[in-house]
């Protein structure tokens, strides 16, 4: 790991040292006049990875990376021991730049197009899923020696049919896998969503992989032993009390004392969601119908998609060298709000961040803070209309250090 990464990345920074960090942003000569960034407290990663560990020490995760790429951020993730998840070969080139072995690699994509798996067999990526025949074929040709992990569509699930084998079409699979000398060695499935984990589907899915196991013994395969519980898990008290008890409980009812067993996981927005803070500018302003208007500098068209997802917690910073106080919060008692909106910049009517939402009064200049947006945020930025959401830099949040990555 880089010394410029570990920097600060002990424990988070409490809400008045990340405000200040913003402000000293601001205030910098070298940051652009408006310009939206990203603020990364790596700090923000321990207490996280901590709750995981504590709550799941059998269940090695794996983290998206699709979710947020940040290299700093999944540089910070490897030294703390974690896995990854992969799904084309940019996102492995990126994990193997860090030097990360390829052996802390699943390639989780169950469509994968030939160059990126001729890439996998060439630098050693050796673990991969599958749910059709055309990828085993493509696999057997490509990838002979690869370990497989059959993705099966959880019941309970979205109606989605996109990713997971069907129940009918599991056994067939494995029997071509045996007949074409492909190992498989585990199954994977994915059965949680933007709302947290689906505790039924859950133990819906362990039944179905337990059943799995069962029925490749009695093809007269090797016994598997990988379990991958995907993602969809989401920081907080719900997954200490719900997501981490259900999971330990439908272990020990489908897989208890299995000997030799390897259990995996894929969560993204667990671990990328909270380290990350967005700070726009406030480029425009209107009043209508006792209404307070806003336009920002990003938006749902850039990096903000998946703001409609979750909680907004917003933090509002004057125009003025960025000074706040807790007067200025939003979320503060005792100050006078309004019924706002807030549009992202660009001239897609759908571009809306914020609706039926009480602000208090800004104006043109002022800066809206987005705490917890690092999940599928500054991934899906692009340059729609000419503003180029997907370079927004990212600053990493040690008060001694202004630079940014």
């Amino acid at each position: 790991m880089s010394s410029e990464a570990m920097v600060g990345a002990s424990s988070p920074l409490s809400k008045d040292e990340l405000i200040a960090f913003i402000k000293s942003i601001i205030l910098n000569e070298n940051q652009q006049e408006m310009d939206p960034f990203y603020v990364l407290d790596l700090g923000a990663l321990n207490p996280l990875f901590q709750t995981w560990t504590q709550n799941l020490p059998m269940v090695q995760p794996f983290y998206a990376v699709k979710c947020n790429p940040n290299p700093d951020f999944l540089r910070q993730m490897a030294a703390l021991g974690a896995g990854f998840d992969c799904a084309s070969r940019a996102e492995i080139e990126s994990v193997l730049s860090l030097g990360v072995s390829p052996d802390r690699i699943i390639f989780a994509s169950t469509c994968k197009p030939e160059s990126h798996i001729k890439y996998a067999a060439k630098v050693g990526v050796n673990l991969a899923t599958f749910d059709s025949i055309y990828e085993l074929e493509k696999i057997k040709k490509l990838h002979p020696n690869c370990s497989l992990l059959i993705r099966i569509k959880a019941p309970q699930t979205s109606n989605s049919t996109k990713f997971g084998a069907l129940p009918d079409e599991v056994k067939p699979l494995l029997e071509a896998s045996k007949a074409a000398n492909l190992q498989v060695i585990g199954v994977s499935f994915h059965i949680g969503s933007r709302s947290g984990i689906n505790l039924n589907a859950l133990e819906d899915a362990m039944a179905s992989a337990r059943t799995i196991f069962e029925t490749a013994v009695q093809l007269g395969m090797p016994e598997m032993h990988v379990l991958n519980i995907g993602g969809g898990f989401k920081s907080g008290p719900n997954f200490t009390d719900e997501a981490a008890s259900a999971v330990k409980v439908a272990l020990q009812k489908y897989f208890p004392s299995q000997d030799g067993l390897t259990i995996m996981a894929e969560p993204g927005r667990f671990f990328a969601r909270e380290p990350f803070t967005l700070v726009t500018n406030v480029i425009g302003k209107r009043v209508r119908g006792g209404i307070k208007e806003y336009w920002i500098n990003d938006g749902i068209a850039g990096s903000m998609k998946f703001l409609q997802y979750d909680n907004v917690i917003c933090t509002h910073l004057l125009a003025d060298n960025g000074s706040s106080d807790n007067e200025n919060n939003p979320t503060s008692k005792g100050v006078k709000t309004y019924d706002s909106s807030v549009f992202g910049p660009t001239c897609d009517a759908t571009d809306m961040v914020l609706e039926g939402f009480q602000l208090p009064d800004m104006e043109v200049g002022d800066w809206l803070v987005f705490h917890n947006l690092g999940a599928y945020s500054s991934c899906l930025g692009s340059d729609f209309n000419g503003f180029k959401t997907s370079a927004i830099p990212t600053f990493l949040a040690h008060l001694d250090n202004k630079n940014s990555s």
